[in-house]
């Protein structure tokens, strides 16, 4: 599975600013619901519900907030690299700077987990992350994303 099947450029938020956790949800909500037509609230309830059960700060600045919602027609997602790092509630303590937010439909099974672990891999490569963090371009952060070598790939 290759992430440039997951996400447009126009859904690269390349210089975000949020102050808070809740804040960055709503926005990244608000980008999701632009993409993909479905209600903002929708989006946003679905995420905050998903974050209740434990943060999906993944470590070294990174979270993959993600959930299931009815109305959705194929995986999507929503990229953010924010201006300054905000508090998480990371696994490593850690503020979070890059987040990767995945939505897919409510039978997606497999190929969510599959979409989930492929955007891990790619945000666990050194070089990548640091090429997105020295870009404020959505068109360049979105083929860092994309070209990603896919070994190992679900």
């Amino acid at each position: 599975m290759d992430l440039s099947d997951l996400i447009e450029v126009s859904a690269v938020m390349p210089a975000l600013k949020a102050n808070s956790k809740k804040q960055l949800l709503q926005l990244l909500a608000e980008k999701a619901a632009a993409v993909t037509g479905l209600p903002e609230r929708e989006v946003f309830d679905t995420i905050l519900q998903r974050e209740r059960l434990g943060s999906t700060g993944v470590g070294n600045g990174i979270a993959i907030p993600h959930g299931k919602l009815p109305g959705i027609e194929r995986i999507t997602g929503i990229f953010a690299r924010l201006e300054a790092p905000v508090d998480f509630e990371a696994l490593d303590d850690q503020p979070v700077d890059l987040v990767f937010l995945l939505l897919a439909p409510e039978g997606a099974g497999a190929d969510h987990l599959k979409a989930l672990s492929r955007i891990a891999r790619v945000l666990r490569d050194g070089d990548i992350v640091g090429k997105i963090r020295g870009t404020k371009d959505a068109a360049a952060i979105h083929t860092f994303l994309s070209q990603a070598p896919a070994s190992h790939a679900a």
